[in-house]
């Protein structure tokens, strides 16, 4: 089942073409990556997909849903590039108050405690991120994406600002919410997690590419 489809999508800024009639579709369980040089257009195709930005024409919908509705804002997690947090809510705070926003099932304390443990949070969930580094921060932007039910989710440079393990944690968070069923869009130039993707997308100038099982010759190629 496609869970994330991009029909003609175009944004425009004034004469600034952001992107250029882009078509792209993603099934539950495929795991993408989305590559291009900065201002290529892939934030602007993640925030038109979480409804932070309005299209100039086409459709993009989300599990059928178009984007920004309510129906896709709830099958839809978006982690942004840089994570936005409540500096008066704890980490624990910040779970219950997602949790209790999306509606999320009886189980989703169970599942935090293993998202916590995986991103190394365990000894920090009762602070508040204003005391936060910029890799703990992320840590806890990725737990709520995480915590809260969605049938896609995308991610805007996710490894950025994280040491090796949170790395490491955080590509096989990614990978286990793919294989549990989600259609995941990662904006990434994370090598490891190229090679683990099921597809590469790649963005030039507000246009695809390339769009298939891409090497890091070809990645680089494209970027140089």
């Amino acid at each position: 089942m496609i869970a994330f489809e991009a029909k003609s999508v175009r944004k425009e800024y004034d004469t600034l073409v952001a992107l250029k009639d882009v078509n792209l579709s993603v099934k539950e369980g495929e795991l993408v990556a989305l590559v291009g040089h900065n201002g290529s257009g892939k934030s602007t195709l993640l925030r038109l997909a979480a409804g932070l930005l309005e299209l100039t024409s086409g459709e993009l919908l989300i599990d059928g849903a178009p984007a920004g509705s309510l129906d896709a804002r709830a099958a839809f997690s978006f982690l942004a590039d840089e994570p936005v947090l409540y500096d008066d809510l704890s980490v624990d705070e910040h779970c219950e108050y997602v949790a209790m926003l999306h509606a999320s099932p009886p189980e989703w304390p169970e599942k935090a405690v293993g998202i916590v443990q995986e991103l190394g949070l365990a000894e920090r969930v009762g602070d508040l991120p204003s005391k936060f580094s910029r890799g703990l921060r992320q840590k806890t932007a990725i737990l709520l994406a995480l915590i809260r039910p969605f049938s896609v989710l995308a991610v805007d440079e996710p490894f950025v600002g994280l040491d090796p393990s949170g790395q490491r944690a955080m590509l096989e968070l990614l990978t286990g919410a793919a294989e549990a069923g989600a259609a995941v869009i990662v904006s990434t130039h994370q090598m490891e997690f190229l090679d683990r993707a099921t597809r590469v997308v790649i963005l030039r100038d507000g246009a695809i590419v390339k769009d298939g099982k891409v090497s890091r010759e070809e990645v680089l190629k494209n970027l140089g």
